[in-house]
């Protein structure tokens, strides 16, 4: 029978044997035959250890796998080995013998050439590694019999007492035996429940987790003194598959190999190449016949399945098979999603509102009315002729469906609508806490990175080096060769805990990210104003066009072309911009995984912010201000006048910029690219494993293990991509809702498609990531905060400068000599004599029209022609400008406040979960008093008998004064011994 005992938790000094270096009985020169008997007699082996969820005996689980390189031997190799393994039946417990299936020290002389330095390093630097793991307690497999050549994997079993150890370490809260009632509502609040219950039982997930709980069990701090205390009836599954592979890691990350003159840790070795992959197994497969049943495949039956998506997710489920850190994400795109609905269902209405009422606009009708005659001065310079205002009725009545006093009361409305949901996330984020045992969890500081450890390890070793050219001491070696040793200097000590990076060191590294940043915001810029030449430069060559239909869609080609031209530069941008910021995150070199992390997220946040925002600021807040009037333009390189904003204002405009971008942006990044990518990522992983993959038939129809699918898989890249999307969307949510009320609605479609997308890519196409204990969503509530109130801002001014609410208004209280709307189009226009333009500026046909133009009129608050002081602004543009500001403040102000009430009105932790809590705390105190009374019973108990001893003792004859006194002296030690 093949034995496989490559590792063992026994020294090797007692043994006398290197341990790494033994993988089987067969590998020392013993029992090939009985071996090759006992395995052709059995059944299949790979069937006894579940296709490599556990190890060859079939009982230890497999927790983490380490995968590695090496250079394949060729079949001269294998004589060589057979002819070291005959001579090496007792192996000394030196380093330098070869590990199994690697290559041996050459034998046939210059038949093979010896494996270079590089690949012997790793060799050498794996096995102290793996050792080291031995002596952490770790037990360890080998297998390089795979299907993938060249590629090698360390399968890790954590046993019973390295896990209890690991748990009381990391204060990882388990269940114990206690169990005690969760608080149920009572009265119309009960029957209120089971109404919604029933009513929703239709949407709830098949999975047990997922079920309403009467019952939970009293969770604490493991600790190996008190293991009484939990249910440990089944030890295989008290420590489920989560927290396993995140002991295992904790324990890899702080496993340094010191003698190969290196201290480095997992994230170092995979780093430098050592080894080449490192993760937790999935549970098992989820599709094909003769499954058997497991969390990965019920989650992708419930869970990662369009046909589901109407669904609630199954939550709980997610956070025990992932872990809590991707839980919450997916908790939190869930509430997001949920809160979307009535979103959607309110501006669905004020769009609606804005469609019925769109016949019912004095404004729009008034433009649309052919005979008021109005005519309109030139668009542009020379080519561009005189034209009707009656030709913009098209845009105008759609203008009203987004321009129109229920758009006011949405904007409120959805700023209520982010503080509302921030709250509710923070409620049910604190229900989770309770429900997944993390309230009082504190995370504790994470180990340092690998680059940063090489970086003060560099410093201390060029403060060493000046001390020393100080003294008059000067190395032998060039300097060349010191450069090397940096790389190779012996370490073994925690140089991080003396020696630390200040902001000198990085001072160079901020002057960059500085720089970097200000130059890439000005790239986008730049692209932004090379659009806006595009755009100047098309509309005066579009109006050249002899075709009139040319000519009458020159406005919306040009606007519909631009904006798919920011889409296309945002999307590539969005690429570039995200590597940006991960190369100047790296060069600051933050000191832990955390602060790498959140640095990491400000810059490419303020990055694609600016990316996906810039276009639409220019629309919603430049466009048309800078203009100048007839006789006096602005021009860009004195040639391109600025473009002016349609006679029914910018919002349209804004509109379409903002539904093209964000539609573009989640079809085309968020969806295609997750699903195309990583399908065709995998796509060439398999190809190139088809093309690496022996003849053998055998070979090639052996099942795969699950280590080596898991290994094609694609490897988990974090939750920063995921989280971006989202909260660029939720920015297009709030931010300039005032101009597009259907953005929550097509938010929510998107959404719906996004958690399933999402889902699946997690199940299917990622390889198991690490679980990470958190109980919230980090920064990124901050940043949520942020955009929240900056939106009510940005809503402020888009409705009082963009869009003509307040102009009306104006008009209608302050002009109107009937009260009504009539006459409101006049009001906004001023005139211009045609006489006064300025030389080659007039229009080369100014009879286009079939009539002599005189007068023409153009948008803007300025006094007539035949005024004293022509063309001045007027008096109604500081009137208007006055109420404008005033609005901006009083809506800012008044919108600030109601949201501070909700958020001060909504208590952060639901009431039932702060009882919950209190009950928890007196329930561990009663558990903790009945165990400190139960020690006094029993050492009463023990006095007692002591106390009866030494009575007993005292009767004794004075004979046995000798013995007596020896009875006495135990008798008296007896409660110590116990």
């Amino acid at each position: 029978m093949r034995v496989n005992k490559k590792y063992s938790c026994l020294p090797a000094e007692e043994k006398g044997i290197h341990i790494i270096n033994i993988r089987a009985i067969e590998d020392i020169g013993y029992d090939q035959h009985e071996s090759t008997l006992l395995n052709s007699l059995s059944k299949n082996p790979d069937a006894d250890c579940k296709y490599g969820l556990y190890f060859r005996d079939g009982k230890r689980k497999v927790d983490y796998i380490l995968v590695y390189h090496y250079k394949k031997s060729s079949a001269g190799k294998t004589l060589a080995r057979r002819a070291q393994q005959n001579d090496a039946s007792v192996r000394s417990s030196k380093q330098d013998q070869p590990l199994p299936g690697k290559g041996v020290q050459l034998e046939m002389g210059d038949s093979e050439p010896h494996l270079d330095y590089h690949e012997d390093d790793k060799r050498f630097r794996r096995e102290e590694y793996e050792g080291n793991l031995v002596e952490a307690g770790l037990e360890l497999e080998r297998d390089e019999d795979t299907k993938i050549h060249g590629i090698g994997f360390v399968k890790i079993h954590a046993p019973w007492n390295v896990l209890c150890r690991e748990a009381e370490f990391l204060k990882l809260k388990m269940p114990t035996k206690k169990m005690y009632q969760i608080n149920q509502t009572h009265g119309l609040l009960k029957k209120i429940n089971s109404v919604i219950q029933k009513i929703t039982e239709p949407i709830q997930p098949k999975v047990a987790e997922h079920k309403p709980q009467t019952v939970k069990r009293l969770s604490y701090p493991f600790s190996r003194e008190k293991q009484h205390l939990f249910d440990l009836s089944d030890k295989d599954s008290f420590f489920d598959s989560k927290t396993r592979s995140t002991i295992v890691y904790e324990i890899l990350k702080r496993t340094t190999c010191t003698k190969a003159k290196y201290s480095m840790g997992i994230t170092s070795l995979l780093a430098n190449g050592v080894y080449s992959a490192a993760y937790p197994l999935h549970d098992g497969d989820y599709e094909g016949e003769n499954v058997e049943p497991n969390d990965r495949k019920l989650l992708c039956e419930e869970w990662a399945s369009y046909g589901v998506f109407y669904k609630y997710q199954p939550i709980d489920l997610v956070r025990k098979y992932f872990g809590e850190k991707i839980g919450l994400y997916f908790a939190w795109l869930g509430v997001y999603t949920q809160m979307l609905i009535p979103a959607s269902i309110v501006g669905i209405i004020v769009f609606l509102y804005g469609c019925a009422t769109v016949d019912e606009n004095i404004p729009s009708m008034e433009m649309c009315d052919q005979r008021n005659n109005i005519t309109m001065c030139p668009l542009c310079d020379k080519t561009c002729s005189y034209w009707k205002m009656s030709s913009a009725c098209a845009t105008a009545r759609a203008s009203h469906l987004f321009d129109n006093p229920a758009t006011v009361f949405f904007s409120v409305f959805m700023a209520l609508w982010a503080a509302t949901f921030m709250e509710h996330w923070k409620r049910k984020q604190m229900r989770l806490n309770y429900r997944w045992d993390l309230t009082g969890f504190e995370e504790e500081e994470d180990h340092p990175r690998a680059e940063y450890e090489a970086k003060v390890l560099e410093k201390s070793l060029r403060k060493e080096h000046k001390h020393k050219e100080k003294h008059g001491y000067f190395p032998e070696e060039t300097a060349n060769k010191w450069r090397q040793r940096v790389k190779t200097v012996m370490a073994g000590v925690k140089l991080t805990d003396k020696e630390k990076l200040t902001w000198k060191d990085r001072f160079p590294a901020y002057l960059t990210n500085f720089v970097g940043i200000i130059f890439m915001v000005g790239l986008t810029f730049a692209i932004v104003f090379g659009v806006i030449i595009y755009r100047i430069s098309t509309a005066a060559a579009l109006a050249i066009s002899s075709t009139p239909s040319g000519r009458s869609s020159v406005r919306v080609t040009v606007t519909a072309t631009a904006v798919i031209i920011n889409l296309v530069v945002i999307i590539i941008l969005d690429e570039v911009y995200g590597c940006i910021a991960r190369w100047l995150t790296q060069i600051e070199v933050p000191k832990t995984d955390k602060n790498f992390e959140e640095r990491l997220i400000f810059k490419a946040f303020l990055l694609k912010f600016v990316n996906a925002y810039t276009p639409i600021f220019y629309v919603a807040f430049f466009k048309g201000r800078f203009v100048g009037r007839p006789g006096d333009y602005v021009y860009i390189f004195h040639s391109f006048r600025m473009e002016e904003c349609a006679p029914g204002g910018c919002l349209m405009e804004l509109c379409i910029q903002l539904s093209i971008i964000m539609l573009g942006k989640q079809l085309i990044q968020n969806n295609l690219f997750e699903i195309g990518i990583p399908k065709m990522k995998k796509f060439i992983r398999y190809l190139k494993l088809k093309r690496r993959r022996s003849l053998d038939h055998e070979e090639h129809m052996k099942k795969k293990q699950r280590y080596e699918v898991d290994y094609n898989l694609e490897p988990f890249a974090g939750l920063t991509p995921e989280y971006m999307e989202m909260i660029i969307q939720f920015g297009f949510v709030t931010l300039f809702v005032a101009s597009f009320p259907l953005a929550p609605l097509f938010a929510l479609l998107n959404n719906i498609i996004e958690i399933r997308l999402d889902a699946k890519k997690f199940v299917t196409e990622l390889r198991r990531p690490v679980a990470v204990r958190a109980k919230d969503i980090g920064i990124w509530y901050n940043i949520l905060r942020g955009i929240g109130k900056l939106a009510v801002i940005i809503n402020a001014f888009v409705i009082s400068f963009t869009s003509d609410f307040i102009p009306r208004l104006v008009y209608l209280y302050m002009y109107s000599e009937n009260g009504t709307m009539h006459g409101f189009v006049n009001h906004t226009l001023s005139s211009f004599n045609v006489s006064d333009f300025q030389a080659g500026t007039a229009p080369n046909d100014p009879l286009d029209l079939g009539y002599e133009v005189q007068i023409c009129r153009y948008k803007d608050y300025r006094e007539p022609p035949w005024s004293e002081n022509k063309y001045d602004i007027s008096k109604d543009f500081w009137a208007v400008l006055a109420a404008r500001l005033a609005f901006v403040i009083v809506f800012q102000n008044l919108v600030m406040f109601m949201s501070e009430f909700v958020d001060w009105i909504i208590p952060d932790i639901p009431k039932d979960i702060s009882q919950q809590i209190h009950k928890e705390k007196v329930l561990m105190v009663e558990v903790f008093m009945r165990e400190e009374q139960g020690k006094l019973q029993m050492l009463e108990t023990w006095k007692d008998k002591d106390k009866r001893k030494g009575e007993n003792c005292n009767n004794h004859s004075p004979r046995l004064s000798r013995s007596r006194s020896g009875s006495l002296s135990s008798c008296h030690s007896y409660p110590l011994d116990v």
